[in-house]
C-alpha cells in the first residue's frame, strides 16, 4: 500500500479549517499582520462590521475603533499588550462601515512560527450589544430600587447577612434608629432589641423563624441610640439566590408607637363608655325592680290590712286572690332576673331541640291571632343540645309574642330551627364549631340599630306603658348565655326582624355530634287501658323529649318490649285488665333487667290490699300527676 504524505494531508486539513472559519456568522473571526493589518475576513466579521473581504482585507484594523479611541491609541495598545502579555482581552465601542457602534467584546491573541517569531494576530470579536444593554437596564433597576430604599423615611429598610450582621441602612432606619450607616453597617441587628429580649435570644428566634417559615412578623419594644424605647411592628423575609443558596435577610421596621397609644386610649374610652353604660343599666334595672316590687308589696300589704279590718269573707278571699297572683308575679319578675343574669337554675339535658319545639307547637299556634300565620320549619336529624326544655319553651313563646306584637295582629311569623357550622368568633364570642341555631323572624316594623343595640337590656322596652316588662329579651339572653350559647338580633325598620338563639351541638368522645334524643331515657313505653289518660301521657312524655312508645294492655307491652330492646323506661298504670301492671313490672324486671320502671295509679298503696307488697319493689307515681311530679320521679328512678 502506498504510504500517504504527511504534508499532504496536513494541507487539506488546513483548507478544512480555513472553510470552517470562513463560514462562521456568530463570531468576527479575522487574521492580522505584525503591524495590524487585516489578512483574512470571515462572513461573521462581514455581518457585524458590514465590511466584504475585498473592501478591508489591506486596511489597518484601528478602522474599527471609534475617533476617540484612535486618538488615545488604543488599537496600538492592543496589540502591543497581546504580543508581550501572550492575550488581550476588551470590550468597548466598535464602528460598523456604515458609522454606526456597537458594543463588541474582543479576544486578540499573537500567532508565532515554531521558532517564536511573530507571524501576526487572530481576532475575534463578539456583538454584545444586546446582553450590554440588559446589564445596563438591570443595573439601572437596581439602582432605581436602591434610590428608592434609601429615599423611604417611614420605614427602616436594611439587609442582614445569615449571621444578623447589617449589611446595608436606609435613610428611614437612620431617622427611626438614630444611627448613620457607618455607626450601624457590620454590627448585629440584635444591638436594637431590649436587655430582655436580648437575653431571651429574641433575635436568633427571629431569624430561625423567617427560615423556617418563609416570614417573620412580629410587634414589640425596640430601642433607639439614645436608649428610648418605640413600639415597632418587625417584618423579616429570607432572600435565596437562584440556586436557593440563603445569601442574607431583608428587614423592614416601622415605628407604630401613636398608633399603640391611640389603641391603648381607645381602649380605656371603650372601658370607661361600658363602665358608664354598666351604670346606666343597673340604674334602670334597679328602678324597673323597686318598681314592680313596690306595686306587688302594695297589694300584699293593703290585702293584709283588709284581712285584719273586714270581715266579710268575699271581700277577704277577693284580697287573698290578689296576694296569690302578686306572689306569683314575684316570683316570675325574680325568675327572669334570674335568667338575665344568669344565675337561673337550669335543668340543661341533652335534648333535640326540633322534638321540643314540634311539641310545644300546639301552644305556639295559640300565642298568634287567627290573622296571622305561624310557620315552623325544623331540618330533620339535628344534633342534640343541652337545654333546660322548660326554660326554652318559655323563651321561645316569648319572641313569638314579641313578633306577634311587632305586626299588630297581621303577618307571618316564622320559626325556623337547623345546624349551622360557625367559624371562631362569627356570632359573638362563640367558638368555631356546629351549633343549633333557633330563629324567630316576623314581617314587622322593625328596629333602628340603637334599638337593637339595648334590647337585651333590662327593662328596655318599645312597648306602651303596662304592655311589657322590658325583661322578655333579656330572660331570653340569659337563657342563651347560659346555655354556653348565645343570641344574634337583626333588624330593619320596616322590614321585620330576626331573632336567633345560638345553641352548641352535643360532641361525643369520637367526635361524632350527638343525636340521641335524650341522653337517659331515650325511648319509654306508655301502658294504659284508658285511652285520654294514655293520649295525654304520650304528649307530656314526648314533651319533655323523650321517644314514646304506647300499649292498651299489658299483652300489647310485652309484645312491644320484647320488639323494642332499647326501651329504657317502663311507665304503666296498675289497675289494667288482663296482665296487670305489678305483673308486667315483675315480667319486665325479669326479662329486661336494665329496664327503669315506673308505676302509675290513682289508687293508694293501702287500698291495693295484697299487692301493696309487691309495689314496694318498685317507683310509685300517685295520679294525678302533674308535670313538675313526672320530672321529678323520672330523675330519680334507676334500674334495679
Amino acid at each position: 500500500m502506498q504510504q500517504e504524505d504527511p504534508s499532504a494531508a496536513n494541507a487539506i486539513e488546513a483548507e478544512r479549517f480555513r472553510h470552517f472559519i470562513v463560514s462562521v456568522t456568530d463570531y468576527a473571526i479575522y487574521t492580522l499582520s505584525p503591524e495590524g493589518v487585516v489578512i483574512t475576513w470571515n462572513a461573521g466579521a462581514q455581518r457585524f462590521k458590514g465590511y466584504r473581504e475585498d473592501e478591508i482585507v489591506g486596511r489597518h484594523f484601528s478602522v474599527f475603533y471609534t475617533a476617540e479611541e484612535q486618538a488615545r491609541g488604543r488599537p496600538l495598545h492592543a496589540l502591543e499588550q497581546a504580543k508581550t502579555v501572550g492575550k488581550f482581552e476588551d470590550e468597548g465601542w466598535r464602528v460598523r462601515k456604515d458609522g454606526t457602534r456597537f458594543w463588541a467584546s474582543v479576544v486578540l491573541d499573537p500567532i508565532r512560527d515554531v521558532a517564536g517569531e511573530l507571524l501576526g494576530f487572530t481576532k475575534i470579536t463578539r456583538d454584545v450589544t444586546a446582553q450590554r444593554a440588559a446589564q445596563e437596564e438591570l443595573h439601572a433597576s437596581e439602582e432605581r430600587f436602591r434610590l428608592l430604599v434609601q429615599g423611604v423615611t417611614d420605614h427602616a429598610i436594611y439587609m442582614l447577612s445569615p449571621e444578623g450582621v447589617v449589611t446595608n441602612w436606609n435613610e428611614g432606619a437612620r431617622r427611626i434608629k438614630g444611627y448613620q450607616a457607618e455607626e450601624v453597617v457590620g454590627r448585629s441587628f440584635a444591638m436594637f432589641y431590649t436587655p430582655e429580649d436580648q437575653a431571651a435570644e429574641a433575635p436568633r428566634a427571629a431569624l430561625e423563624a423567617a427560615l423556617a417559615q418563609g416570614r417573620f412578623e412580629r410587634e414589640g419594644w425596640r430601642v433607639r441610640k439614645d436608649g428610648t424605647r418605640f413600639w415597632a411592628n418587625v417584618v423579616i423575609e429570607p432572600i435565596r439566590d437562584p440556586m436557593g443558596k440563603l445569601i442574607g435577610f431583608a428587614k423592614v421596621t416601622r415605628d407604630i408607637t401613636e398608633r399603640r397609644l391611640a389603641a391603648e386610649q381607645l381602649e380605656r374610652t371603650r372601658e370607661s363608655l361600658a363602665q358608664s353604660q354598666k351604670l346606666e343599666a343597673i340604674g334602670k334595672l334597679t328602678g324597673g325592680i323597686a318598681h314592680d316590687f313596690n306595686n306587688l308589696l302594695n297589694v300584699v300589704m293593703n290585702g293584709l290590712d283588709i284581712l285584719r279590718t273586714v270581715t266579710d269573707r268575699s271581700v277577704q278571699g277577693r284580697a287573698l286572690d290578689a296576694m296569690e297572683r302578686a306572689a306569683q308575679r314575684g316570683a316570675s319578675l325574680t325568675q327572669q332576673l334570674l335568667a338575665f343574669a344568669r344565675q337561673q337554675p337550669l335543668r340543661q339535658e341533652p335534648h333535640d331541640i326540633g322534638r321540643v319545639i314540634r311539641s310545644f307547637e300546639a301552644v305556639l299556634h295559640r300565642a298568634v291571632p287567627s290573622r296571622m300565620r305561624l310557620g315552623l320549619r325544623v331540618e330533620s336529624d339535628l344534633p342534640n343540645v343541652l337545654i333546660d326544655p322548660t326554660q326554652f319553651e318559655s323563651a321561645l313563646l316569648n319572641l313569638v309574642v314579641n313578633a306577634r306584637d311587632a305586626m299588630r295582629d297581621h303577618g307571618d311569623v316564622t320559626i325556623h330551627a337547623g345546624a349551622v357550622q360557625l367559624a371562631d368568633g362569627e356570632v359573638g364570642q362563640l367558638a368555631a364549631g356546629t351549633y343549633v341555631r333557633v330563629a324567630v323572624t316576623d314581617a314587622g316594623t322593625g328596629m333602628a340599630p340603637e334599638t337593637v343595640a339595648r334590647a337585651v337590656e333590662p327593662f328596655f322596652t318599645t312597648k306602651q306603658v303596662g304592655k311589657g316588662t322590658g325583661l322578655g329579651l333579656s330572660q331570653v339572653y340569659g337563657l342563651a348565655q347560659q346555655c354556653q350559647g348565645d343570641l344574634v338580633i337583626k333588624s330593619t325598620e320596616g322590614e321585620g326582624t330576626t331573632v336567633a338563639l345560638y345553641f352548641p351541638a352535643i360532641v361525643g368522645e369520637d367526635g361524632a355530634h350527638s343525636k340521641s334524643g335524650h341522653s337517659k331515657a331515650e325511648k319509654v313505653l306508655l301502658v294504659d287501658d284508658q285511652p285520654d289518660v294514655l293520649e295525654t301521657a304520650v304528649a307530656l312524655f314526648g314533651h319533655l323529649g323523650y321517644e314514646v312508645l304506647s300499649a292498651n294492655n299489658g299483652i300489647e307491652a310485652l309484645e312491644t318490649l320484647r320488639g323494642n330492646p332499647d326501651i329504657a323506661i317502663l311507665f304503666s298504670d296498675v289497675v289494667m285488665p288482663g296482665i296487670g301492671g305489678i305483673e308486667l313490672a315483675k315480667i319486665a324486671r325479669r326479662e329486661f333487667p336494665d329496664v327503669k320502671v315506673i308505676l302509675a295509679s290513682g289508687y293508694t298503696r293501702s287500698s291495693l290490699h295484697d299487692q301493696s307488697a309487691d309495689l314496694d319493689a318498685f317507683d310509685l307515681i300517685p295520679k294525678p300527676y302533674r308535670l313538675s311530679d313526672l320530672i321529678k320521679t323520672l330523675g330519680a328512678v334507676r334500674p334495679r
